[in-house]
């Protein structure tokens, strides 16, 4: 445990304990928080920071229901002791009983992952029967309820009754007529528990009663009649009977806590820790603090002061006890040296408290045994110390007791005396502190010091940077070149006049203006390399992200590719299944048509049909092999028409129809599309054959001719626009005939919109055809509402 507590109010800690409290739900958690103190054990100070992770990670998406609890211990104490408690502290307790049910139940339906919490949860044990004891006893507002007892219930119902047969009595004397002007005022009033009546004082014998009280002016006396001197007596020893009936429901009632006493007790504890972890979570929650990472040394990236507001702090990076011990800081005064140097001790003791710091995720931040701090004027009047001697008084006793895993910060280290004799006595202080190993922070102006960390290894120069345009501090920590005080500068911006700070230049010495000049165009430099680095890491970050929408764009290019390479492959294995099947239909009807063959001219005519259509599958198959390694080279002075080629763009094998050598292009028929390339685009397959055994057509076969035409005459789209409806059934019916020769399953019919009576005519058409499936509407490409789309059978 930390033990050096002086040190508290001097690092602020006192303050982050104050907001800590103010985030806890209960006083049981406040009162943890109010005692929080660091811990200078490694392990216990991981094992806190888990338990506060698991909080966090809770309340960020819900925190417990941590309403209710009250501070029950005393009351559970003064039961332990035989003690009965009063109904108002039966009505805590119960509260608090639910509180624990409540919490209990949270972590053990919620999904967030937290071993820890859930497990003292889940140590809560929830007593049942008493909290229904305690609920059956005591209603909402701390009173004994009727119900507690029988012997209660009817004592007041007794009661109840007595007390109107007494408002009936004194309501009857009040309103008589004959008694009206004995009375002061025609109101009913109570004395020591009993019901009197305001009486006048000359009237006192025509109004027989026990006279229990006057006013103060005498003319009044509070008079309780004899007619209801005994119903008064009666309602007194019925509230005496409530009374005693009551404490003993109370006393039986503590006896059932007092059996579980030991568990409330420890429950209570639970409650009080969770509240506490849940007050460090809305602490880090408000503070936008990150969880340190433990390590032997301290590597604080974008450290804020937790008490400086958020728009006004400025972020700094603190390195100690990896590559250095000592980080000596220099700068202007009111440039944040101090501050600097404040925020390390103050994260230090968060981080040893189980709190999360105000700063980058994955800082890292060391364990210290103890913390010395030497800040501010420490000059006591009584005690007869200059300031000089308030922190030499404090350095002796650090000195004496220092150790190499403690923390020490020193502000101005060796100030308020001679100049020289001062840095002489901050190095010394610093030769030993480093001779001990003790991380330390120290600031100075002394150009001697910022000298001595040059030379010295294990101490490393600092500064909080300063704007020399402006001449505004940055407050920025830069940790590895040291500062100039720029004590000109500041005087300038405060408005000393010219002709005295150019005075006061001349008495400098030379070698300190030389050095401070140097210190000048380092932080000079230094400012040009910062900024020159960000617009490489801008460029750079530019450069990666134009590299990455590249691949990106390159791999949805290959992707595509494929795609469209995919659909093309499927399309032609799709047109040479349907052309094969148009074929096989065409065989099938020329088997019916030549009829008048003999049986083995018939089937060789058949087979020549058959090879030309396998010919015909092979040609348009899809070609895997990369383009280079299909058919050969075109030349135009050997092609003919029929010839086979491969077109590249397509991927797919073609027939010349046509050939344009003055265009150096050609017509190709690939399966049903016919298309113009470049003899570029295209590679030599092979020449046209001629057929072996041709179909001849005699005159017997002009239907098997005819059939043939109509099969390769076939379209897909008849436009009916312009015609009667009985003259659109004629073509509808003659083109669906036709369709259904050529092998087509769906046709388009354009009607065009108009006025709808002949897409209606169609429509009734349609559903009277025995070849139709089913039609709907075309899409908007092929028409829309002006045309229909025909499935057939």
């Amino acid at each position: 445990m930390i033990y050096t507590k002086d040190y508290f109010n001097v690092l602020d800690f006192e303050k982050i304990r104050t907001r800590l409290v103010t985030c806890a739900s209960s006083k049981l958690g406040k009162e943890l928080a109010a005692a929080l103190e660091p811990d200078s054990d490694f392990d216990t100070v991981a094992e806190n920071l888990k338990w506060t992770t698991e909080a966090v990670k809770i309340f960020v998406v819900s925190p417990p229901p941590l309403g209710g609890i009250r501070d029950i211990r005393e009351t559970l104490e003064k039961i332990k002791l035989g003690s009965s408690a009063s109904s108002e502290e039966f009505l805590d307790i119960l509260s608090t009983m639910y509180a624990m049910r409540n919490v209990k139940k949270f972590f053990k339906d919620t999904e967030i992952p937290a071993p820890k919490l859930k497990n003292r949860a889940a140590q809560i044990e929830i007593l049942g029967n008493l909290e229904k004891q305690i609920e059956n006893t005591i209603d909402d507002h701390g009173l004994v309820k009727d119900t507690a007892s029988v012997e209660l219930q009817k004592i007041r119902r007794d009661l109840r009754a007595a007390q109107n047969r007494v408002k009936t009595e004194i309501f009857n004397i009040l309103h008589d007529a004959a008694k009206q002007k004995y009375f002061q005022d025609a109101i009913v009033t109570m004395r020591g528990d009993r019901y009197v009546l305001p009486v006048k004082t000359e009237y006192k014998a025509q109004v027989p009663g026990l006279v229990h009280d006057q006013s103060a002016t005498g003319a009044t006396l509070f008079i309780e009649p004899m007619a209801i001197v005994n119903l008064n007596n009666d309602i007194r020893q019925l509230e005496v009977d409530e009374r005693n009936e009551i404490a003993r429901i109370l006393r039986v009632l503590s006896d059932a806590v007092r059996k579980n006493v030991i568990e409330l007790l420890i429950n209570v504890d639970i409650l009080a820790e969770v509240d506490l972890l849940f007050a460090k979570a809305k602490l880090a929650y408000d503070l936008n603090a990150t969880e340190p990472i433990l390590s032997k040394f301290t590597d604080i990236k974008s450290a804020r002061h937790p008490l400086i507001p958020p728009k006004e702090v400025v972020p700094i990076d603190i390195r100690l006890g990896d590559e250095f011990t000592i980080l000596l800081v220099t700068g202007p005064n009111t440039g944040g040296k101090t501050v600097s140097m404040k925020t390390l001790g103050l994260l230090a003791m968060m981080a040893q408290s189980g709190l999360y710091i105000p700063a980058a995720s994955y800082s890292q931040i060391a364990v210290y045994t103890d913390i010395y701090a030497d800040i501010g004027d420490e000059q006591s009047i009584e005690q007869s110390l200059s300031t000089f001697s308030a922190h030499m008084t404090k350095l002796v006793k650090i000195l004496k007791e220092v150790k190499p895993t403690d923390l020490v910060l020193i502000d101005e280290i060796g100030a308020g005396t001679d100049p020289d004799e001062g840095a002489a006595l901050a190095m010394s202080i610093l030769s030993r502190l480093l001779k001990i190993q003790t991380p330390t922070i120290a600031t100075t102006h002394y150009s001697e010091l910022k000298t001595f960390a040059y030379t010295t290894a294990g101490i490393e120069n600092a500064c909080v940077e300063f704007n020399g345009e402006t001449l505004q501090p940055t407050y920025r920590l830069l940790i590895g070149i040291p500062g100039a005080s720029n004590a000109f500068a500041i005087s300038q911006r405060l408005g000393l006049q010219q002709s005295l700070i150019r005075k006061a230049k001349k008495f400098l010495k030379a070698d300190h203006a030389n050095f401070e000049q140097v210190i000048a165009e380092l932080e000079s430099e230094r400012t040009i390399y910062e900024q020159r680095n960000i617009e490489i890491q801008k460029q750079q970050s530019q450069i990666e992200s134009h590299e990455k929408k590249l691949a990106e764009m390159r791999s949805e290019l290959e992707k595509s590719k494929g795609e469209i390479l995919k659909k093309a492959r499927e399309k032609s294995a799709a047109m040479v299944r349907e052309t094969k099947r148009e074929a096989e239909e065409i065989i099938a009807s020329l088997k019916e048509q030549f009829d008048d063959f003999g049986v083995k001219r018939r089937q060789q005519t058949i087979q020549n049909a058959r090879d030309r259509l396998r010919n015909a599958e092979i040609e348009t198959a899809p070609i895997i092999l990369a383009d280079k390694t299909v058919g050969k080279r075109i030349n135009k002075d050997a092609l003919e028409i029929g010839d086979t080629v491969y077109i590249k763009p397509l991927d797919q094998n073609g027939k010349i129809l046509s050939i344009d050598l003055t265009g150096n292009k050609l017509t190709a028929q690939v399966g049903a599309l016919t298309t113009t390339v470049k003899f570029a685009d295209c590679r030599f397959i092979s020449h046209a054959e001629m057929t072996s055994t041709p179909i001849s057509i005699s005159n017997s076969n002009r239907g098997s001719t005819a059939l043939l035409q109509k099969v390769s005459t076939a379209t897909r789209n008849l436009d009916i626009r312009g015609m009667m409806v009985d003259e659109a059934e004629i073509a509808c019916d003659k083109f669906i005939d036709d369709a259904q020769l050529a092998g087509l399953k769906q046709v388009l019919i354009i009607h065009g919109k108009g006025t709808g009576a002949l897409r209606q005519g169609v429509k009734d058409f349609l559903r009277r055809h025995s070849s139709v499936k089913s039609f709907v509407l075309a899409d908007i490409d092929e028409g829309g509402a002006g045309a229909t789309l025909v499935t057939l059978k």
